[in-house]
């Protein structure tokens, strides 16, 4: 039987993180080693902490060695609870308490413009990503973590829910594939999760078994409200089959594309131009505007180049896409900028909604604009778009459409 785990990271390039060495034994008691910039400041109080962890969780002889870079409580804990995990088998929890700025719900057709990408085992990345004001934030599971990672990964991802503050972004975890995924939904989902991404889809029915597994979990732990989807298409035959992904369950909210897979599916390289992945591209977005979803640009992976990240988001924009992924937070601003509404664009829609406004003043049931009738689809997008533009400060001052 296995007595002795190592969980966490650390090194010289490692912030905000420890590394936990726990062994157990049949006598001695609790030894704790802590070696800790902070020691002087914060040593007794990081040892009380795992001296009460491992009291809950019923250990009373081990030695534990712990290095720490600066950790917060909720990163200390999620790393002893996972190492404990995999020594012992234990139904307890040790929960942080969820922040109350962290309870709030997300909606259908919200904007989706810039997601960012966190890898699931890294805390120093998460702890203040919401002060770049992406829409939505990623907690990953996927393949951001090395798969002997991926259990302790999830203790953290959990206790990230509970206490990182989102900043009102979007609360979104990608999670593994098959059975590895359907054990991620038990640790995120009673944690206020917005949205779930599915990676490798490639058929309506891997859909359609996540929704029913995290339906089940959700009722388990008494938690109502909506829980969005949105599947990741990454092969030749996601492609294929992106409509039928796209119009699987009605709580699938978005379909993303992820290029380096489906580039490595065909068999050539990804380029900036993106060429050898326009017939994707143009697939997915068709098959997310017919099935009324949000058809989501894969990332761009060239972090330094701002200027070839502008020029590419635009020409998403022009596609029809309606948001890309960001792996740097030096992204987020540059996608935002590029997808905001143009000026041309935004006085179109001011006309529209101005116009409609009038008309339902005076009663009458058309809308028009000179000689040319304004459909109900036509004015709602003018009201996201007028809606956008208000949230990106890009309309100065009060006017008469809110």
């Amino acid at each position: 039987m296995k007595n002795i785990v190592v969980t966490g990271n650390k090194g010289p390039r490692v912030r905000s993180d420890c590394e936990v060495r726990l062994e157990l034994r049949s006598g001695g008691g609790i030894i704790i080693n802590l070696e800790s910039k902070v020691k002087a400041m914060y040593g007794n109080s990081i040892t009380n902490l795992y001296r009460e962890g491992l009291d809950y969780f019923g250990i009373k002889n081990a030695v534990l060695d712990i290095d720490d870079s600066g950790a917060l409580p909720f990163v200390h804990m999620a790393r002893l609870e996972a190492a404990v995990k995999s020594l012992i088998k234990t139904d307890k929890n040790w929960l942080p308490p969820l922040l109350e700025k962290n309870i709030y719900s997300s909606a259908r057709n919200r904007f989706r413009f810039s997601r960012l990408y966190l890898p699931g085992n890294t805390p120093s990345m998460m702890l203040n990503a919401g002060l770049h004001s992406p829409d939505g934030i990623i907690l990953d599971l996927e393949d951001s973590v090395a798969p002997a990672k991926k259990h302790e990964a999830r203790f953290l991802v959990r206790n990230a829910l509970r206490q990182v503050d989102f900043y009102g972004a979007e609360r979104m975890v990608r999670i593994n594939q098959g059975e590895k995924g359907y054990e991620d939904l038990q640790y995120v989902l009673p944690h206020n999760v917005n949205l779930i991404l599915v990676p490798k889809c490639e058929s309506g029915e891997q859909i359609r078994e996540v929704a029913k597994r995290a339906e089940n979990i959700l009722d388990q732990n008494n938690i109502t409200g909506d829980l969005f989807f949105m599947p990741i298409i990454e092969s030749a035959m996601g492609v294929e089959k992106a409509f039928e992904i796209a119009s699987s369950v009605k709580n699938v909210v978005a379909i993303a594309i992820g290029l380096e897979d489906y580039t490595a599916d065909l068999g050539v390289q990804r380029t900036n131009e993106g060429k050898e992945s326009l017939f994707a591209r143009m697939r997915l977005v068709n098959a997310a505007k017919a099935a009324r979803v949000q058809p989501i640009d894969s990332v761009f992976s060239d972090v330094s180049d701002m200027e070839a990240l502008r020029t590419t988001a635009m020409i998403s924009k022009s596609y029809g896409f309606e948001g890309m992924g960001c792996i740097h937070p030096r992204q987020i601003q540059v996608i935002k900028a590029a997808f905001a509404p143009e000026k041309d664009e935004l006085n179109k829609a001011l006309e529209i909604v101005k116009a409609f406004r009038e008309a339902e003043e005076k009663g009458l049931g058309v809308v028009s604009i000179g000689s040319k009738m304004i459909d109900p689809p036509v004015v709602h997008r003018a009201m996201r778009i007028i809606e956008l533009a208000e949230k990106l400060n890009l309309i100065p001052g009060e006017t008469d459409n809110n």
